[in-house]
């Protein structure tokens, strides 16, 4: 507005609010506050701040201050105290005028010495600190930070892979469309976009029919678990039944949230339902397409049996981790296409894209479905919209799919390259799981402790899982050994490691 055709009782109108409530004095550079400077000493206060500011690191070595006539209209003082105060300064050495580039502080002062510099964190664990004791929590914290030449940790595709290109493009085409709003608080559930391209997923992929409306967008399967335990909890329930061997970190989770997690055998055909009734526990956590880390699949027979139990009232939560990475089987239904009312099913594209990516999907039954959208609201309002926006162009453009064909027949290259080192350097290893997933168990016809074999192939820069930490029910000696995301000649080297330690085991 031009203030030259304010009327008069406009601006008299204006004066008497500003005499009422007057705009405070100061500066957000530094929270100089002009009320702190004693009456007649402004240039001194001034720059006693900026000196003060100069020596503890606020106002660093190359740092522009600001335009005096900037700074003087924020204090509400003249123009001339601030030029005096940054005058002193350059007398000082601490700040010099560079023209347009303003003044710029050139100097600190002199400090006093440092305190004493404290005593350095603890370097990497040790393989005894990794193995020696019973996993705790933080377990595979300890195993990402030890060192080692070559990582065999199941779980992890091959990363390098990752489809940056298409991602990017993505990612452009994503940002040119999108919308202001679109930048506020989402959905909790997720994107629709999304949830839309997960049901398509779903049902070209694992054989799973879903309406977009029942699917709820999460952090990884893991977060999935745990929501739904913190349902389960809510409702009075205290036990999950876990397949053994089964994952150590989907028990862990499970615990943290005060579920007990009876074990329940698994066998060449996956799990023993019988055994599971004998639980006595409601739910029941299952990897029936390629069961973790035994590989095998869940049969026929006790696919049928399940469902009787479930008709019963039994409830599953189906952790469909790696079933798209398959090479010499034909494709397995999830258990969800067969038992909808009774399974609850979680997936992500931790093993198909990265980890780091933090995406998965939870398709749970009616009786479940809001207590898991509260609880995932409650969580962290939601999933971080652009990631899952990116990844539904992905899949609805076909790119997941082709990157999908792209490791399938590299991974398969490495699972043969294992098999074969396996055969050379661990002739009495048996080996489970080969025709599917990102890694092998294989077992040893020994007396040894896996826990042992781990820490000593640790010291000699290779990195596994024991079979022990996925078990509580005995067994023999074996290892969980991830091929995805390392080349054959590593693999080669690996699996040579291993079988040298063996033979001094033995």
């Amino acid at each position: 507005m031009d203030r030259a055709k304010d009327s008069p009782a406009d601006r008299s109108k204006e004066a008497g609010l500003q005499a009422v409530r007057p705009p405070a004095a100061g500066a957000d550079f530094l929270q100089l506050d002009i009320g702190e400077a004693p009456a007649g000493g402004l240039a001194d206060w001034l720059a006693g701040r900026l000196r003060l500011a100069i020596a503890d690191g606020r106002l660093p070595v190359g740092s522009r201050l600001p335009a005096t006539r900037v700074l003087a209209a924020e204090l509400r003082v003249s123009r001339g105290v601030v030029t005096d105060a940054y005058r002193r300064l350059g007398e000082d050495g601490h700040v010099a005028g560079r023209g347009r580039g303003g003044t710029v502080v050139v100097a600190a002062p002199v400090r006093a010495p440092a305190p004493p510099t404290p005593p350095a964190p603890a370097g990497p664990p040790s393989p005894e600190a990794v193995f020696a004791a019973a996993p705790g929590p933080d377990v595979f914290d300890l195993l990402r930070a030890a060192p080692a030449r070559i990582d065999l940790t199941p779980g992890t595709p091959d990363l390098a892979a990752f489809p940056r290109a298409a991602w990017q493009r993505a990612e452009r085409q994503v940002l040119g469309d999108l919308a202001s709003p679109d930048l506020g608080y989402g959905d909790p559930r997720g994107a629709p976009a999304l949830r839309l391209a997960v049901a398509g997923w779903l049902a070209r992929n694992r054989g799973v029919r879903v309406d977009p409306g029942e699917v709820l967008v999460v952090s990884g399967t893991a977060q999935a678990l745990t929501l739904f335990a913190q349902v389960l909890h809510d409702e009075g329930v205290r036990a999950m039944a876990v397949e053994d061997p089964g994952s150590l970190g989907a028990r862990m989770h499970l615990n943290a949230r005060r579920l007990a997690t009876p074990p329940v055998p698994v066998d060449a055909e996956g799990v023993r339902v019988g055994d599971l009734r004998a639980t006595g526990a409601p739910v029941v956590l299952l990897t029936p397409a390629h069961q973790f880390p035994t590989g095998v699949v869940l049969s026929g027979d006790r696919r049928r049996e399940l469902m009787r139990w479930a008709a019963g009232g039994g409830l599953v939560f189906e952790d469909d981790y790696d079933a798209e990475h398959r090479y010499d089987r034909p494709p397995v239904p999830a258990l969800r296409s067969m038992l909808p009312d009774r399974v609850v099913y979680a997936g992500s594209v931790s093993k198909l894209l990265a980890p780091a990516l933090r995406v998965g999907w939870v398709l749970a039954p009616p009786a479940y479905r809001d207590a898991l959208v509260d609880a995932k609201r409650y969580a962290d309002l939601g999933n971080a919209v652009l990631p899952q926006l990116t990844l539904a162009r992905l899949m609805e453009s076909g790119e997941l799919e082709r990157h999908l064909r792209l490791l399938r027949g590299r991974h398969r290259r490495r699972r043969d390259a294992m098999v074969g080192a396996i055969g050379r350097h661990l002739p009495g290893a048996v080996v489970y799981g080969a025709a599917a997933g990102l890694h092998l168990m294989v077992t040893f016809d020994a007396g040894f402790a896996d826990t042992d074999l781990a820490a000593a192939a640790l010291e000699r820069g290779v990195k596994v899982h024991p079979l022990s930490w996925h078990a509580r029910l005995p067994h023999r000696p074996g290892l969980v050994l991830g091929y995805a995301a390392r080349t054959p000649d590593e693999i080669g080297e690996a699996v040579a490691v291993l079988g040298t330690v063996v033979r001094r085991l033995l």
